[in-house]
Parts: structure tokens; sequence; C-alpha cells
């Protein structure tokens, strides 16, 4: 069974910093996908970035140069830093892990194509 907590959401200012972290239960990531996603109210959920096992991360148009996504070297904790934030990231942030073959971990992903999530963090920008 793997978990996956997250945790640093919280209310920020425009132009703020944010950092969220994952905890993990998956043994290794030698073939986990892992990834942010969110979810505004009345949106449907986006992934923003993801990391496939190699280490290779790629971001969505609304979020790159802003997010950086990393996990730490026991791979048992997925961080999402996220600067100069704007209210339209606005949006309850989902942690998420699949088991896929390398190469195909992108932010193209759907949510129904995620095996697991964590519980949400809701991070709150203010202008």
């Amino acid at each position: 069974q793997v978990q996956l907590v997250e945790s640093g959401g919280g209310s920020v200012e425009t132009g703020g910093s944010r950092r969220l972290s994952c905890a993990t239960s998956v043994d290794t990531y030698m073939t986990w996908c892992m990834a942010w996603f969110r979810q505004a109210p009345g949106q449907e959920r986006e992934a923003v970035a993801a990391i496939d096992s190699d280490g290779s991360s790629t971001y969505a148009d609304s979020v790159r140069g802003r997010f950086t996504i990393s996990q730490d070297n026991a791979k048992s904790t997925l961080y999402l830093q996220m600067n100069s934030l704007k209210p339209e990231d606005t949006a309850t942030y989902y942690c998420a892990a699949d088991q896929r073959p390398r190469g195909y971990c992108n932010t193209d992903l759907k949510p129904m194509q995620i095996g697991y999530w964590g519980q949400g963090t809701q991070v709150t920008v203010s202008s």
C-alpha cells in the first residue's frame, strides 16, 4: 500500500514562495513516476510538474520557470518549490505516484492514469 502525505500548504502573497513536501512510502523511485497535480474550484485536476525515474522533469506551461519539482537523495520525499506565485496558482495541490515505464512520465498525464494520490494541501495566493 503506497501512502503519500503532503505538507507545506498555506497562504502567501502574490510574488511569494512556498515549498510543498510529499512524504512517500514507495520503496524506490526506480520505476515510479512522481508528479504534482492541482485543482482549483470548478476546474479539472491538472498536472503541473512530473519527475521520471531517471530524474528528468517536465512542467506545465503555466508554471515553467517558476516551479521546480525535486526529490531527496533517499527518494523518500518529493518537493515542489513554487516561486513568483500568482493568484491563479490558488488550488489544492496533490502529490501523485504511478508505476510506469521510463519515458512515460510527463505533465500530459491525466488523473485517471494515476494510481496513488495524497490527500491534498491547499495553497492560497492573495493579490
